[in-house]
């Protein structure tokens, strides 16, 4: 190839290399990135297709058989027509099925809790940074008292006057959360807020609303999107510590956390498997998630763009 063909294919290189591009590439050239995701799609696909491809309905009593209950791994049930590759609990459930159903009903509470808080937290950071002075001053010490808290006392606290259910917790993990993305987005807007395309649209006449959320939201959305991923893994585990202590989603409901409770009680008695199952599941999402989620710290970074 000459010198001029070089030349005349960079800039539609340089063209074809897109922030997207430029990310899914990178994303991809790390092992331990792939391996997270790989993690997360084996373990959340079937979750969410559950009631599809989970061998029983462990919150259906009506499929459940006495007789089967606390049997060992790769056990077959009393009628011959189902294996138990994970064994069952002391309902006679079937323990892979309920990590199915557990994982997904994790899962809906993370992902909805984290979409809450990022929402509310990126709202106050934002105004706070543009408007600044008593406004700033005031959200950013609500901010600050939120923080000073244990996020699991501060659940502890709200769910003993909520009470339990799955909107409940939901409500508890926004309450805890959403001082995190507050916190970031306001530092990260405060950059913007002095940028000439924010000037520019000041001299406009522009609205402060269309200001903050059409032209500095876009551009403080990188590092949330970072903590939004880490913080999905710290929703999943806070969610299974609530449950694990009795106040999180109720007994009736499937969670992660419910199930390694249900099962403790027997560990001492040897049904190792009842608990040991649906905390090696725990651990693996987390993990995925966490891996993800480091790697996109390190992509987004700015310092790091090419």
């Amino acid at each position: 190839m000459t010198v001029q063909s070089t030349l005349a294919a960079s800039p539609a290189r340089t063209r074809a290399d897109t922030p997207f591009r430029r990310i899914t590439r990178q994303f991809f050239e790390n092992r331990l990135a792939v391996l997270g995701l790989v993690i997360l799609i084996v373990l959340t696909l079937p979750s969410f297709l559950a009631p599809w491809v989970a061998p029983q309905n462990p919150y259906d009593i009506a499929t459940l058989d006495i007789f089967d209950s606390q049997l060992p791994p790769f056990s077959t049930s009393s009628s011959g027509d189902i294996t138990y590759w994970l064994g069952t609990d002391g309902q006679a459930r079937d323990v892979l099925s309920a990590i199915l159903y557990g994982m997904r009903t994790s899962l809906i509470v993370a992902f909805s809790a984290v979409a809450g808080a990022l929402f509310i937290g990126t709202a106050v950071g934002l105004i706070a940074a543009y408007f600044g002075g008593v406004v700033d001053a005031v959200l950013m010490r609500t901010v600050d008292i939120q923080l000073s808290f244990p996020a699991i006392l501060v659940a502890l606290v709200l769910l003993s006057v909520l009470g339990q259910g799955i909107d409940k917790v939901i409500i508890a993990l926004i309450i805890v959360q959403w001082a995190y993305f507050a916190r970031t987005a306001r530092s990260s807007a405060i950059v913007e807020r002095n940028r000439e395309y924010v000037l520019a649209a000041r001299s406009l006449s522009l609205g402060s609303r269309r200001i903050i959320f059409r032209h500095m939201l876009p551009n403080t959305m990188p590092p949330l999107i970072v903590i939004a991923t880490i913080d999905l893994a710290h929703a999943i585990t806070a969610e299974a510590t609530l449950s694990f202590l009795g106040i999180g989603v109720p007994v009736t409901e499937p969670s992660l956390g419910m199930l390694i409770a249900n099962g403790f009680e027997f560990m001492m008695s040897g049904e190792y498997w009842i608990s040991l199952f649906p905390g090696i599941a725990l651990t693996l999402i987390v993990l995925g998630i966490n891996l993800v989620g480091d790697h996109l710290r390190d992509i987004l970074n700015p310092r790091n763009a090419q």
